[in-house]
């Protein structure tokens, strides 16, 4: 299983990176032995995806419906035809600010996959659910409601992202770590069998070029999303360095 690292530039991005994102694009075909993508803000997808057409670009959210009278959304088709080949879903910003429920995820990812594209799906406890002891309970919980029951492998994977970690430059224990990712992938077998055996689980959490290599290192940790240390390829690479 080759290592998926994914950077999610969030709202931040205009025309004048995508010489940013072309250099990304070039240390891509450096590190043949890494799967890298760049999730950009939907105004930047076309432009990237024409220039850099062999890179993986993706979305960082879509909406459920095919069409319809949702202002301001994009849908999968739409992301489709802009280039996007992913999408993340469910990222705790949208759970928290956007009130997004395990329900309205599941139906993304559905919908997503109907489009043709791959879907990283975010999972990830608060600081005071991690003080609770409710960690895993609420972790394994979104895990459950958030996956349509016909994921594969082949289309979907998991980020566990703690949001007390998300731009804190905090990370948990690697013994943390360690003891999600194997309750995502224990639930993710029993769920889906050898499929789940396969489905990337993602590290997502202020992950950098200090401290990749040993969380890249942690078992059934099979890549990383990433948030500021993907809007350079300076500070990007080190990770992707990591993951080869």
């Amino acid at each position: 299983m080759q290592k998926y690292i994914v950077g999610n530039w969030k709202m931040n991005g205009t025309s004048s990176d995508l010489q940013e994102i072309s250099a990304i694009a070039a240390l891509a075909t450096q590190y043949p032995l890494v799967d890298i993508a760049i999730c950009l803000p939907a105004t930047l997808i076309a432009r990237a995806t024409a220039s850099m057409p062999d890179f993986a670009i993706g979305g960082q959210d879509c909406h459920h419906e095919v069409s319809g009278a949702h202002t301001g959304c994009v849908s999968p088709p739409m992301l489709v035809d802009a280039g996007a080949t992913l999408t993340i879903i469910g990222h705790s910003e949208r759970r928290s600010d956007q009130y997004e429920t395990n329900a309205n995820i599941c139906a993304k990812a559905s919908a997503a996959h109907a489009a043709g594209l791959k879907s990283i799906v975010c999972v990830g406890e608060t600081l005071a659910e991690r003080d609770a002891g409710q960690a895993l309970e609420i972790v394994l919980g979104q895990l459950e409601g958030s996956l349509p029951d016909d994921a594969t492998a082949d289309w979907l994977s998991v980020a566990y992202e703690p949001v007390w970690a998300i731009g804190t430059g905090r990370i948990p224990d690697e013994s943390d770590v360690a003891e999600m990712h194997f309750a995502i992938r224990k639930q993710l077998i029993s769920r889906f069998g050898s499929n789940g055996e396969m489905i990337r689980i993602l590290y997502g959490g202020s992950m950098n070029g200090e401290n990749a290599s040993m969380l890249l290192a942690i078992p059934n940790v099979d890549g990383g999303l990433i948030g500021g240390a993907s809007l350079t390829a300076v500070k990007f690479e080190p990770i992707i360095k990591a993951a080869a």
